[in-house]
């Protein structure tokens, strides 16, 4: 028996070398999550890439777009297949330079830290001259570029956030805009051992606190909160927000002396929320005529807010939403007239239920990891941005105060993430893969991705290389010896970029003479000295290796409250913001002149809700949240992925009025089509979803309509969902809503073709 480490936790596998044949749960992981289920029978599944490939066109007729995505492959040797990639970035970077190269490689990849994929690309297009890059991500495009205006940091105001043990002990209230989902809670980017949200939940509901979940999901916070759900309408948050704001402001409820020491701009927001600004005064009876959420309740639970130690949360998923500046700003702005921000208990948090790292006890010390060189070219765009880069060469664009142009690409080089998971509106993206000269991808298995490329190379599996993992801020570090061999031709990047640098005349560059158990060594050992220095230090890299247990890092003070010091002394302590105070109007946002994003927080009607005019041809909201059964798209062919499918294909959820009231019955195959596409689902009914919803989690693999790349025959979300900006401000994703319609499949459904390797 032997540990390993994935995103979504530690567990214990027993191998004969060849396979894995078992996983259970790390032993000292209090609640582990069944998803590690996954793991066991897709390392030889028929799905697997076992050796290289060249698209048929482009091999027989040289690079170019035409065919990709309908194309066979031919499988090829893996000298080939090197030789064809060396000769063709040779080409690429001596014609077009490193302008000229898009290094995406965006994704979660391998938890261990040497073998992570993203810095495995770039340091090895860095050391041919760089490439461009992507800001920001999917999960967070409009919290990257928002907070720092506002309040900080992105990341600091994450990794700040009040820890569980405070919560369970000092808070009276918790408004959890977007729920405080448990299925997020279990993930964390490069893995988390011990997961925790059970334990402080209880703790604070035994003790007498209070729980609102606002969502369209009455299962999005954990059952043990014994929750009150409200369910606005989707889209909706920003007016019950700003409902809330105007009692609070004109029942005298705010904490003005607060807003004075802490925060510049709040008359220029109240102005607004008063109506002096617009003429709308933004009442609670103005909210409930857009929210459905009754105005009475809107000013008691303003009241009880203002009444309470009250934690003001704000999920990662109202931000991926048109406009999703908004609810993240007005959240804030929220916990500000309540002057609770810096007390125990009270205050602002975003992440909690979104990932495992919000409210854990923060690691004091850092990870090694590989080092990823100077990129040589400052191109970048924002991650979510990638088809309006293929498809519009040359194009300007805005960008958090920037105009920007759009760069022309040549090659995409890609390993380590799906963009046909991640992206929205997919029939747009495939046609924009379409325009680069070259796509190479390294991946296990045949995603989407690999199935859209010209040179696809089979990267192993992390059970079967050598590595060392931890998660972002987790205190327990891990060492990922291989479980398994390789499976079939599969090699890890890091010897395929290797091998690729020798042949471009980099190779002393790229590897600095080591193989890779030597960099694991040379980090590790690095990493250890600098430990020792500080008075901290940790076992040698033999004796860290050869252990059956983790090491345990020490971690910041585990009862930690938000923003304290700066509650305590604003100047000396002031905020990394312009003003070093909150920033409810931003001087700095309302100079970028975005009519979508001003200088304070505003209700914008977005293109899509049940509220509008569209809601008339598709009555019903689509939420494409995070699923329960997977990490994003990662090993949707694993059993635990495939035992909650319904006739092989991703299930959606309905209320059960709305399915009756469209002839509908659980376990249909059905249709959810808008303009921008259709995908087959299969329809399960639930009184936890809200009227007028539709719920299908996003990570089935595309399958495309041959005939129509707009069909998915397996219930891929993101063929529905528009690819458009949060706003001009942070370019970020907007693809966790959509108006759909439902209707059973007519006639025979076609099979699913997602999990069979491609001809």
């Amino acid at each position: 028996m032997t540990i390993h480490l994935t995103h979504w936790g530690t567990f214990e596998a027993e191998t004969d070398g060849d396979r894995l044949r078992s996983v259970r749960p790390w032993s000292q992981d209090p609640e582990p999550p069944p998803m590690l289920e996954n793991i066991v029978g897709v390392q030889d599944h028929p799905v697997r890439i076992t050796q290289p490939h060249v698209r048929r066109g482009w091999l027989e007729n040289g690079p170019g777009g035409e065919g990709r995505g309908d194309d066979s492959f031919v499988p090829v040797s893996w000298d080939k297949a090197l030789d064809l990639l060396a000769g063709e970035l040779r080409r690429v970077y001596d014609g077009y330079g490193p302008e000229s190269v898009y290094g995406g490689s965006y994704g979660w990849a391998s938890a261990g830290r040497f073998h992570h994929a993203q810095s495995q690309v770039h340091r090895f297009l860095n050391c041919l001259g760089g490439y461009v890059s992507s800001v920001n991500s999917y999960s967070l495009g409009a919290t990257t570029v928002l907070l720092p205006h506002v309040v900080g940091p992105a990341w600091k105001i994450m990794d700040d956030s009040t820890t569980y043990e405070v919560i369970a002990e000092h808070t009276e209230l918790v408004v959890a805009f977007g729920g405080l989902s448990p299925k997020n809670a279990v993930v964390a980017p490069g893995g988390v051992g011990r997961h925790g949200m059970r334990s402080w939940v209880g703790a604070a509901r035994a003790r007498g606190c209070r729980f609102v979940s606002v969502s369209p999901l009455e299962d999005d916070t954990h059952p043990d909160a014994e929750a009150e759900w409200l369910a606005p309408r989707p889209a909706g948050d920003v007016a019950l927000m700003l409902g809330l704001a105007y009692v609070l402001d004109t029942e005298g409820l705010a904490d003005k002396e607060f807003l004075r020491r802490y925060t510049v701009g709040y008359e220029r927001f109240a102005e607004y929320v008063r109506g002096s600004a617009d003429g709308v005064p933004k009442t609670p009876e103005w909210a409930e005529a857009l929210t459905e959420i009754p105005a009475a309740r809107i000013r008691a639970l303003a009241g009880e807010m203002a009444s309470s130690r009250t934690m003001i949360t704000v999920s990662w998923s109202l931000q991926r939403t048109r406009f999703g500046e908004q609810p993240l700003w007005l959240g804030l702005v929220l916990a500000a007239m309540l002057g609770q921000i810096g007390l125990p208990g009270g205050g602002f948090g975003h992440g909690y239920g979104s990932s495992a790292v919000a409210g854990m006890p923060f690691r004091a010390v850092p990870l090694p990891s590989l080092p990823q060189g100077r990129n040589g070219c400052d191109t970048f765009i924002p991650v979510a941005r990638i088809a309006d880069m293929l498809l519009n060469p040359g194009q300007e664009y805005d960008y958090n105060g920037q105009r920007l142009t759009y760069p022309g690409i040549r090659l995409v080089y890609w390993g380590g993430g799906n963009p046909f998971h991640h992206h929205q509106d997919l029939a747009r993206l495939r046609h924009a893969f379409t325009r680069p000269d070259t796509v190479v991808v390294h991946d296990p298995f045949w995603t989407a991705t690999a199935r859209h490329a010209d040179i696809v190379l089979p990267s192993t599996m992390s059970i079967e290389r050598d590595d060392f993992g931890g998660g972002y801020g987790d205190p327990v570090f891990v060492p990922m010896r291989a479980l398994t061999r390789p499976n079939a031709q599969a090699r890890d990047d890091y010897q395929v970029f290797a091998d690729l640098a020798a042949r471009l005349g980099v190779g002393e560059a790229f590897t600095e003479g080591r193989t890779s158990h030597e960099w694991l060594r040379h980090l590790y050992t690095g990493w250890a000295a600098d430990r020792e220095r500080e008075g901290n230090p940790v076992p040698s890299f033999d004796e860290f290796w050869a252990s059956e247990d983790v090491l345990e890092l020490p971690v910041h003070p585990r009862e930690h409250v938000s923003l304290a010091e700066f509650r305590a002394d604003p100047d000396r302590n002031p905020l990394r913001t312009p003003s070093g105070r909150i920033e409810i109007f931003s001087e700095t946002i309302d100079g970028f002149g975005y009519p979508d994003c001003p200088g304070h927080p505003v209700w914008r009607e977005p293109e899509e809700w049940l509220g509008g005019e569209q809601a008339k041809a598709h009555p019903l909201h689509l939420i494409a949240n995070q699923p329960k059964t997977r990490l994003h798209s990662q090993l949707d062919h694993g059993p635990h992925s495939q035992g909650a499918k319904v006739g092989g294909r991703e299930p959606v959820r309905l209320h059960p009025a709305d399915a009756a009231a469209r002839g509908l019955a659980e376990g249909d195959v059905v249709r959810i089509f808008n303009d921008r596409g259709s995908c087959l689902a299969g329809l399960v009914t639930s009184t936890a979803v809200r009227r007028g919803v539709a719920q299908l989690s996003t990570g089935a693999w595309y399958d495309p309509d041959p005939a129509d790349p707009s069909v998915c025959r397996h219930g891929n979300p993101n063929v529905l969902t528009a690819d458009r900006p949060t706003s001009s401000l942070a370019q970020g994703s907007s693809g966790q809503h959509a108006l759909v319609e439902v209707e059973r499949c007519a006639g025979t459904p076609p099979e699913v073709n997602a999990h069979r390797p491609p001809v």
